[in-house]
């Protein structure tokens, strides 16, 4: 199917459009100083393609959210949720295919870099179930990668320039389209402007972003005078969604507006300068508040009355029953099955989920750790596998039989070894990465080839694709899937 979207017209009055398709396929870098018309192109874009494809725009200064009363965008305010909340909301995005607007005002440029790294690793990272074909517009797109280092911290840096090479390098599989706009090119990093195909280039004035913009649209060096000279609104587009040779194109006109506009001349008070300056020294209304004296300091106190005195402030220790054994072994079975279901824990490392599993038990009145960091990883990987019962000897077999794997591999070979006791279908990719604690489906399958390496499980795929992996020690299989 093919999508014109009407961007404006030519110097000869002919419409210029976008194919939309071709778009998805080769990404969209728009250049042009402030001023030049960036947002409102961008804008153009958005109000011609919706409803046609799903749109993701990262907006710094929160100009687009007004797209949501007339197209239905799902406005975020980024300042109100967490690092974690944004990357579980792109997560839903990409399934429910909702075109939203990431609003980052309101955040430090440290803060809009983090936000996004993790908005668009998330989207990236989505299952492959969940690929569908969207628009990712960032505006700005010279904040989140930058050429050079910054005042921002360099992992910050790092994270957010990656996310941004994956969207604009690798983001076309996953069908994420960049459409990535940008004041001044040479602050842009070079990998991520490399891999559009299509351009708009407004006006500019400094001669590095003349010459730049001149080599990716072909033209010579002399020629790039011509960009200088670009009205407002005006862009020369190239590339095979628009036009196969440099044309200057006029945008044209939108429905809706942005919250903030460029500044527009008003007269000014007329006011005498007497007047003006009696308002502006005016004295107020209301009485000062007077601050009372601070208090003087304390005399300090001896030694031995300091040493009593900090003896009585410390609460008496109540006695707290003991548990038994089989008392404790409950709360642990019961702490691991509840920090296997929380969704986020898949996402976090061991260590960082020992110190839940820690505060966990405390609360659940067991004072002292119940397990070491090396136990209690080997248990949160049988727990990823539906196992908390460790009494439960028809498991022994299994355990011994993977000895000889690390202990955060124990999650995904008792996965694989519960349904095949039982005879079930084979555990999916997604399932596997889970138990293994990653989201990355290329891991979980070098992960199965790894242990299959070690002589533990047998893999087989009949000619229909269906999976069924056999531990022959056990003389266990599961049934095809």
């Amino acid at each position: 199917m093919t999508v014109s979207v009407n961007m404006g017209v030519d110097g000869r009055g002919d419409a210029i459009s976008i194919d939309l398709e071709e778009l998805l396929a080769t990404r969209l870098l728009v250049q042009g100083n402030s001023g030049s018309g960036k947002s409102h192109l961008l804008r153009r874009l958005l109000e011609k393609s919706a409803g046609q494809v799903q749109q993701v725009v990262i907006d710094p200064e929160g100009d687009f959210v007004t797209l949501a009363d007339r197209y239905g965008h799902v406005p975020v305010e980024a300042a109100d949720h967490s690092e974690k909340d944004i990357a579980r909301l792109a997560g839903r995005i990409r399934e429910h295919r909702a075109s939203v607007v990431l609003s980052l005002e309101g955040l430090e440029a440290e803060g809009q870099m983090r936000c996004a790294a993790a908005f668009l690793s998330a989207l990236f990272d989505a299952p492959r179930d969940h690929w569908y074909p969207a628009l990712v517009v960032v505006d700005e797109a010279q904040l989140f990668a930058p050429a050079g280092g910054g005042e921002v911290a360099e992992e910050v840096r790092r994270s957010s320039l990656s996310a941004m090479t994956n969207l604009m390098c690798r983001g076309r599989k996953r069908g994420l389209a960049g459409v990535i706009a940008t004041q001044r090119l040479a602050k842009l990093a070079k990998n991520v402007a490399a891999e559009a195909s299509n351009f708009l280039m407004g006006r500019t004035f400094l001669d590095i972003d003349m010459a730049r913009a001149a080599d990716l649209l072909g033209m010579e060096r002399r020629q790039a005078e011509a960009i200088r000279d670009l009205p407002r609104g005006t862009f020369l587009a190239l590339g095979p969604a628009i036009t196969r040779r440099p044309l200057a194109v006029a945008i044209g006109e939108v429905e809706t507006q942005a919250r903030s506009t460029s500044p527009k001349l008003m007269p000014l008070p007329d006011a005498p300068a007497g007047d003006m300056q009696e308002l502006l020294f005016a004295k107020g209304n209301d009485p000062e508040p007077v601050l009372p004296l601070a208090p003087p300091p304390p005399r300090p106190l001896p030694s031995e009355a300091l040493l009593q005195a900090m003896a009585s402030s410390v609460p008496a220790r109540t006695s707290v029953e003991a548990k038994s054994d089989y008392e404790v072994a409950g709360v642990i079975a019961d702490v691991l099955e509840a920090i296997v279901a929380d969704g986020d824990s898949t996402t976090r490392s061991a260590s960082v989920l020992f110190q839940d599993f820690t505060v966990r038990c405390r609360m659940a009145g067991v004072p002292r750790p119940p397990l070491d960091l090396a136990e209690f990883t080997r248990r949160l990987s049988m727990a990823r596998a539906g196992i908390y019962d460790v009494t439960d000897d028809s498991w022994t077999p299994a355990l011994d039989a993977a000895r000889s794997l690390p202990d955060d591999m124990l999650g995904p070979f008792l996965l694989v070894a519960r349904a095949a006791r039982e005879g079930a279908p084979c555990p999916s990719d997604e399932a596997i990465a889970a138990s293994y604690g990653t989201a990355s489906l290329g891991r979980a399958r070098r992960l199965l080839q790894y242990i299959e390496s070690r002589e533990l499980i047998v893999s087989r795929v009949d000619l229909s694709g269906k999976r069924s992996i056999a531990i022959p020690r056990l003389g266990w299989s599961t049934a095809a899937a």
